[in-house]
């Protein structure tokens, strides 16, 4: 029976770790497989999975003694195979599934960047223009259309599990409206108009974003009179008027951007306004390796970066707004709750 192992002494746990990739593809072929959503409440032979998601059932059972090494997937006293709390959440019904977000992180293009960590560290520049000769966004919605999708479901996924957070967190009572700067398709305003039953909302992204908002907001939604769909780069302008302005997990470009973004709400709001900004940070949070692999991520395919809480203050301090507190939204997010003075 393979188990889990802890505290392996230093040489070995270095060994494990420069096979980090082996784990990875690991999870996206047990993924891809669809062997999580196969397995189900109770125990299942090598053989049995392996007809159920078609596949020889040797290499089937090499693949899950490699991951029940670190907890996803148990191997049985009989042979059998089971789940753990982590491989459930690779099945694509989990109510807190990460399934897409495994694919995400290891879509074929990261393969090509990752070798080339070491130059990008060196130029402090994306590596994803010399592979393609392209940015990383027209790439992967001009060539590579499949990981396009799983990047959108990866997000989708992503807002709705945050957004309910954000909403627990957010007390925005006495706030008569709300915009969503950058907010993708639209789940954290749709939860806290939920939650906020005589508030208006707006929804601020790119027109190919928002044009796939939340069938809530959209016409015919229950929430569709409370909403205002707007079309836009957050970087150009921020044509919204509102109490209260969100802006969740977009501040990763390069300063000049960041800038920009900020300096659009500033004007928008007015004296007065208040400003939450929810991020990732690479400091004084338990999601350090997740949160710090992602800022590694960001250099390879944009060129941007991850902040600390100290560089994602000074960022909105310098944008003239006023930090007065941060707090966790959950494990992965902190959110810097501002105002702009006056």
């Amino acid at each position: 029976m393979t188990t889990a192992q802890t505290a392996p002494p230093p040489p070995m746990r270095l060994r494990e770790l420069v096979f980090g990739a082996a784990c990875a593809a690991a999870l996206r072929a047990a993924a891809r497989l669809g062997v999580p959503d196969a397995l189900g409440d109770d125990p299942m032979s090598v053989e049995d999975l392996a007809a159920a998601v078609k596949t020889e059932p040797r290499p089937l059972r090499r693949l899950l003694r490699a991951l029940s090494c670190y907890g996803v997937f148990a191997e049985r006293p009989d042979g059998t195979f089971a789940h753990t709390e982590m491989s459930r959440l690779l099945r694509e019904d989990a109510p807190d599934s990460l399934r897409w977000i495994a694919l995400w992180c290891t879509e074929p293009w990261t393969w090509d960047a990752w070798p080339k960590l070491d130059e990008a560290v060196r130029t402090g520049k994306n590596v994803v223009q010399e592979l393609y000769d392209k940015e990383f966004f027209p790439y992967l919605n001009e060539d590579a259309p499949e990981s396009a999708d799983v990047f959108n479901r990866a997000m989708t996924t992503s807002s709705e599990q945050s957004a309910r957070d954000v909403a627990a967190l957010l007390d925005l009572s006495g706030c008569a409206s709300m915009a969503d700067i950058g907010g993708g398709q639209g789940h954290v305003v749709a939860s806290l108009l939920d939650k906020y039953p005589s508030m208006h909302g707006s929804l601020l992204d790119l027109p190919r974003v928002v044009e796939n908002a939340v069938a809530r907001l959209r016409p015919g939604g229950d929430l569709a009179g409370r909403v205002r769909i707007v079309p836009g780069d957050v970087r150009e302008a921020v044509p919204v008027r509102a109490d209260v302005y969100i802006i969740k997990n977009i501040l990763e470009w390069d300063d000049d951007s960041t800038a920009r973004t900020l300096r659009n709400v500033i004007e928008a709001g007015g004296p007065g306004t208040r400003v939450v900004v929810i991020e990732n940070l690479v400091d004084d949070t338990p999601s350090m390796r997740f949160s710090t692999a992602m800022d590694l991520l960001l250099l390879l395919n944009v060129g941007g970066a991850k902040h600390t809480t100290d560089s994602m203050a000074g960022r909105l301090t310098a944008a003239g707004l006023v930090v007065d507190g941060i707090r966790p939204v959950n494990p992965y997010l902190h959110a810097f709750d501002c105002h702009v003075p006056g």
